[in-house]
């Protein structure tokens, strides 16, 4: 299928031709929603720590004698029970990642791109350049072509005046193709690929 390429400025700047088997297909969203949880399962630190009984700073001595008080039995203030004491199976520093086939997060990768392309989301840009690193000329520039919410995904090197240029931009986000990932396209409205995007897409599933 062919799609219209436009210019950082909103004119137009031919057609490319996409590929059926990265664009073209229907999406699932059983694969799209298995990488997502992925993605952010790898994403969690893990460092949520709370301490047991055997941890916390507390004497040893038994709280009061076994016998003749009219009370329950008790050993240590460490216990649960008490306060100031440990905290019983709370949270230990632990990996949240599990394991997903390298094909399935290739294949959730392509779902991911054919879904930008069915809802209309994508656009294709003939390459990401400025003349110079201000914000201001390239807001205009976005806002004629309707991105206030938007992924753009460059070549393999961006333009640094580009790349500076955006980055205090709200809601725009700017990567090179090879940090592409399936949450942040579908975090975000619009998916923006660059002609050498999608030229290192397209090598990369062949």
């Amino acid at each position: 299928m062919e799609l219209n390429v436009k210019t950082i400025d909103g004119k137009e700047a031919g057609k490319v031709s996409l590929s059926d088997a990265i664009f073209g297909l229907e999406p699932r969203e059983d694969i799209i929603a298995r990488m997502i949880r992925w993605q952010l399962a790898k994403k969690q630190q893990g460092t949520h720590k709370t301490k047991t009984r055997a941890e916390v700073s507390r004497t040893g001595a038994k709280m009061y004698k076994q016998k003749g008080t009219g009370r329950a039995r008790h050993h240590s203030a460490r216990a649960p029970q008490f306060r100031g004491g440990g905290r019983a199976h709370g949270p230990v520093v632990r990996s949240h990642e599990h394991d997903l086939p390298k094909k399935v997060r290739a294949l959730a990768l392509r779902h991911a791109l054919s879904a930008k392309l069915k809802s209309e989301d994508l656009i294709i840009i003939d390459q990401f350049v400025s003349a110079d690193p201000k914000t201001k000329g390239l807001v205009g520039s976005f806002e004629a072509l309707g991105l206030t919410n938007a992924l753009l995904i460059g070549g393999v090197e961006l333009d640094g005046n580009f790349k500076l240029a955006a980055a205090n931009i709200p809601n725009i986000d700017v990567l090179p193709v090879q940090g592409i990932n399936v949450y942040d396209i579908l975090r975000r409205g619009k998916l923006v690929l660059s002609k050498a995007a999608v030229e290192a897409l397209e090598e990369r599933f062949k």
